[in-house]
């Protein structure tokens, strides 16, 4: 009878020497670590954008618990990520650069920026205003660079890319743009001097968020609602298009509250309050029509509801409605509106807990592998 390779291996095993196992394993480890980290999923630090804003919604309703072990979870997920991504820059620039350069994928790297906001944010509200500040300097540097690095893309691109790339993912780059102008605006009553020109320029950066969702809108729904989709298609990166209006009118909210005292600035406020009403109520509008398109791809089509990384941008917008609405209520001083987000956090962290089980679910079975994008978004 010829034996297994189980058997086999489990006879080499005993006959090798403790140190040759040791670094079989090592060996082996190492192979499944860089074989996952080649195809790491660039936007991954939703993971971090996603905790983040579930914690910082049960620290404005004041549990404090929950909010808590969120932040823990945060601060081991932030430097795992910044690790791998370093290791994924040391030992595979061409796949990395293949990212950045491709028109569909680049966008998703803006997760790093918003991520970094959202732990800035959780810090600054338990009084870690230096981390917070280190944390939102990184993120406008890297979001300069990404900005400018990513409309390149789409005006260099050989060949040109189509309607068939546009998707919601991409307005994480709006995300990224908002979420600066929140972390702004708690950082800029601290900085003296610089207060003045901080307020102008956390103004001035929600502006261009809210300048560019509109230009990229347009174009995402004119690929749903006129270009043939399948259900692959329908990712949960199309939540962003709620998320990216909701973080717009949390920070609009958050501005209305700042109130600088630059008359320029206070002169702006009825234009700020009529935008930030108006992108509240077009999040709200989009929240049943996402989930007729996840009802039809996965109860219609039977899609397999199964983890992929993309699940985080999914989690983020539901946190940031329940902080929008929230932020909202204070700015317009309507307290009915306090019912909504003491029922999306829960919603929100219910979501954050199942995408959590899959990705444990995975990690337990298949280790680093969770790292890697299986398929599409």
């Amino acid at each position: 009878m010829v034996a297994s390779t189980f058997e086999i291996n489990q006879l080499e095993l005993r006959a090798a020497p403790p140190e040759a196992v040791a670094a079989g394993v090592v060996a082996r480890l190492m192979r499944r670590i860089g074989r996952a980290n080649r195809g790491m999923y660039p936007g991954y630090f939703a993971l971090v954008m996603a905790t983040g804003i579930v914690s910082n919604a049960f620290f404005l309703l004041g549990y404090q618990c929950i909010s808590q072990l969120l932040l823990w979870v945060n601060l081991v997920a932030y430097p795992t990520l910044i690790a791998a991504t370093v290791m994924r820059l040391a030992r595979f620039r061409a796949e990395l650069w293949a990212d950045l350069t491709n028109p569909e994928w680049v966008f998703t790297f803006f997760t790093f920026v918003a991520g970094s906001n959202v732990l800035g944010v959780q810090l600054f509200l338990r009084g870690y205003q230096s981390p917070a500040l280190a944390l939102w300097l990184i993120a406008l540097v890297v979001w300069l660079i990404l900005g400018y690095f990513s409309f390149s893309v789409l005006t260099f691109a050989r060949p040109r890319p189509g309607i068939e790339v546009v998707h919601g993912g991409w307005l994480i780059a709006i995300v990224a743009t908002q979420s600066i102008v929140l972390l702004g605006t708690l950082l800029a009553p601290g900085m003296e001097s610089l207060t003045t020109v901080a307020f102008l320029g956390v103004h001035s950066l929600w502006g261009v968020g809210v300048a560019l969702y509109g230009i990229f809108i347009i174009f995402i729904v004119y690929r749903l609602f006129f270009v043939r989709l399948d259900p692959a298609d329908l990712t949960p990166v199309y939540w962003v298009i709620m998320g990216a209006a909701a973080i717009s009118a949390n920070a609009g909210a958050a501005i209305i509250r700042s109130a600088p005292s630059v008359p320029f600035l206070t002169a702006l406020r009825p234009f700020v309050e009529g935008a930030t009403l108006s992108l509240w109520a077009w999040s709200t509008w989009w929240i049943p029509l996402l989930v007729v398109f996840g009802v039809w791809r996965h109860l219609v089509c039977r899609v397999p509801l199964t983890y992929h990384p993309a699940y985080w941008s999914m989690v983020f917008p539901l946190g940031m409605y329940a902080v929008a609405t929230y932020r909202l209520s204070l700015a317009a001083e309507l307290e009915g509106l306090k019912v909504i987000p003491q029922v999306m956090a829960w919603v929100a962290l219910s979501a954050w807990g199942v995408t959590m089980l899959g990705l444990l679910r995975l990690l337990a079975r298949s280790g680093v592998q969770c790292l890697q994008v299986s398929e599409g978004l």
